[in-house]
């Protein structure tokens, strides 16, 4: 029990602190922007990762507790119908009041009263729990990540997050493909560890042959596409794609611009800078990545083929790109077939309940459940997300129009 309470107040104080960390590098005016719909206010987030342990440990089981400002909950839960009314996603970047140093104290408040109820009254029953805000936490890194780019990259003068650009590597791994033979296989999370309730039911699934690439597309392939007039050619697309890519006059993935004739890229690291052609393609969407694959004649891996591809051939070593590493871009491949990490990898599956899917009870129940239509599953991690945030059983997910995020291509065929 002793250990126990050790081990999950020194991860809690540890996730917490990443969250700041990240934040670090901006200037104030950075925290309140929101330039589209789908990118929240970095405040917001330090905000609402807060709210999850004041709303859901603290004001139920820490005798005593008061919370921080009661208008916090209104300003800071996201979703959660069950936990009472709240600003709407468009008007978040409208939170001018309170300010980065009062969202601060905030969280130090909360992290004390958390630490004090991890040592005095800590009760094992709830460390699934804590589990579920610390991983949503992690998530919230990520979400971060995307949406300080995401800012930085539509300001004019397109300026660094950091000021300490990676070395660029320019290794050239060849397409070849690793082949998975007909069979019954079992996917779905089935173990002591945590997991979030989309990666259940554990259950058997019937795959025919077929072959799936040992890398990610590249920028350089990626360019072979639309140099080839991909995107003014309606027939590699899918119709609501099609009057997606006319509607948008898309023309290339996003934060890419054409300067002096040749094509850059805003890249976290060293802001408009040319692009490394034999690193992956990312900022993706569903619909690019299917109208890539249609155009070389190939197709995206489901879902089920993923994930049974990542338990043969997914290594997670050294050369492994997670947000460890500070590069914050996808790298080329190390012969590591870049399963985990670099880019989350559209599939061709809905994102739908596994068999036997039952939602929790209460308000964690609104976590993944209620979002099962009109979404795309992703797989694989991201060179955003946290190492011991993923496993081959994750099931990301977002609308097919979406590209903010660290996306890319994989792809698949029938043998």
């Amino acid at each position: 029990m002793i250990a126990d309470k050790i081990h999950i107040s020194e991860r809690f104080l540890a996730v917490r602190s990443q969250t700041e960390k990240i934040c670090e590098p901006l200037k104030i005016e950075d925290y309140v922007v929101q330039p589209i719909v789908d990118v929240s206010p970095p405040k917001w987030h330090l905000g609402h990762t807060t709210w999850f342990f004041e709303t859901f440990v603290l004001k139920p089981n820490h005798k005593g507790y008061q919370e921080f400002d009661s208008n916090y909950n209104y300003l800071f839960n996201s979703y959660y119908e069950s936990a009472g009314a709240r600003v709407i996603r468009t008007d978040r970047g409208n939170i001018t009041r309170p300010g980065v140093e009062e969202v601060m104290q905030y969280r130090a408040y909360v992290n004390e009263h958390m630490r004090e109820f991890l040592n005095t009254n800590y009760d094992e029953r709830l460390e699934s729990l804590i589990e579920l805000g610390l991983q949503h936490e992690q998530q919230h890194q990520e979400l971060l990540i995307y949406d300080i780019k995401y800012i930085l990259g539509k300001n004019p003068l397109f300026p660094a997050y950091s000021n300490n650009p990676r070395a660029e590597s320019s290794d050239k791994t060849p397409l070849e493909w690793l082949e998975i033979k007909e069979g019954i296989y079992e996917i779905g999370y089935n173990d002591a560890g945590f997991s979030f309730d989309n990666e259940h039911g554990y259950h058997k699934t019937y795959l025919n042959d077929f072959a799936i690439a040992n890398r990610l597309v590249t920028n350089r392939e990626y360019l072979e596409f639309m140099e080839a007039g991909g995107y003014e050619n309606f027939r590699h697309w899918l119709s609501e794609a099609w009057e997606w890519v006319k509607e948008n006059e898309i023309e290339a993935p996003e934060h890419w611009h054409r300067v002096d004739g040749q094509w850059h890229h805003y890249n976290l690291n060293g802001g408009l800078t040319a692009i490394n052609m034999d690193a992956p393609v990312t900022h993706i969407s569903f619909f690019e990545a299917d109208a890539f694959a249609k155009w070389k004649g190939l197709r995206l891996p489901t879902e089920q083929e993923w994930e049974v591809a990542c338990l043969n051939f997914g290594l997670i070593d050294s050369n492994s790109n997670f947000s460890e590493s500070g590069q914050y871009e996808p790298v080329p491949s190390q012969n590591n077939n870049q399963l985990n990490g670099d880019c989350w990898e559209w599939t061709a599956s809905a994102y739908r309940p596994y068999p036997y899917y039952k939602a929790p009870e209460g308000a964690v129940g609104e976590y993944n459940g209620k979002f099962m239509v009109n979404q795309m599953v992703l797989r694989g991690g991201s060179c955003a997300t946290p190492r011991d945030h993923i496993r081959p059983t994750y099931r990301n997910f977002f609308h097919p129009h979406l590209r903010w995020m660290f996306s890319g291509i994989r792809l698949a065929k029938d043998i």
